[in-house]
């Protein structure tokens, strides 16, 4: 047990076993908010929570890998039953994998690299007859990845006229085009996760049941898509 409250101040402490209700960690850069929640997830462990109630949110691999081995330093785990540990999009491909039968896609849905998405979109925009220059792959995927982080469906973007109505149109026929495919893009597997758990309650409800302790690394730089979905 004192293993995991080492190198932790008062406050840390304080955090780490308010295990009950919300906890909000509020610090500057590099002060110890993710050594904060990794010791939080030990003592949660030690006081026999169970670990697949678990599930820790971080915005980058390398970090949830070091959080997965950092909890394994603190406090022994079964491999067998381990907290949920990821990022957001990783949490998204899951929740897919899962149930994306629902949206009309199959459970085997590719995800399109950034090569593959700048190919589909220099077609779309060849067979919309649109400038190539002017509605680049690149413009393109970077509109195309705010609107999702966004949660604006094509539907919902419908500018009048120039170019932001065009822009509308190459992301209405692209989202067709990957549904056609089969295949979702990186924005995809957060917007279509917070999509299918606001049309369909009794998932939610699942998950909600599962997991009891949710933890979320870094919450001040969470976009509008990624603070839906933990809500």
């Amino acid at each position: 047990m004192d293993s995991i409250f080492d190198g932790l101040n008062e406050k840390q402490v304080e955090a780490v076993k308010a295990i009950h209700g919300p906890v909000l960690v509020v610090s500057g850069p590099g002060s110890g908010k993710t050594r904060c929640l990794t010791h939080r997830i030990a003592y949660l462990l030690s006081q026999g929570v169970d670990p697949e109630s678990i599930l820790a949110v971080t915005f980058t691999n390398k970090a949830a890998g070091e959080i997965r081995h950092r909890v394994g330093a603190l406090v022994k785990v079964e491999r067998t039953r381990q907290p949920t540990i990821g990022t957001f999009h990783a949490l998204g491909l899951r929740i897919l994998r899962a149930h994306i039968d629902r949206l009309g896609y199959s459970r085997s849905f590719t995800i399109m690299d950034m090569g593959d998405q700048h190919t589909l979109l220099r077609r779309i925009v060849a067979d919309l007859g649109l400038d190539a220059k002017r509605y680049s792959p690149g413009a393109m995927s970077s509109d195309i990845s705010r609107c999702k982080a966004e949660l604006s469906e094509p539907s919902a973007v419908k500018p009048p006229s120039g170019y932001e109505r065009a822009a509308a149109s190459v992301y209405e026929l692209y989202q067709e085009r990957l549904s056609s495919m089969n295949a979702v893009d990186f924005g995809d597997l957060v917007m279509l996760s917070v999509k299918l758990l606001t049309q369909y309650p009794e998932i939610t409800a699942q998950y909600r049941a599962q997991w009891q302790y949710v933890l979320v690394d870094e919450y001040q730089d969470t976009s509008r898509d990624q603070y839906r979905f933990m809500r």
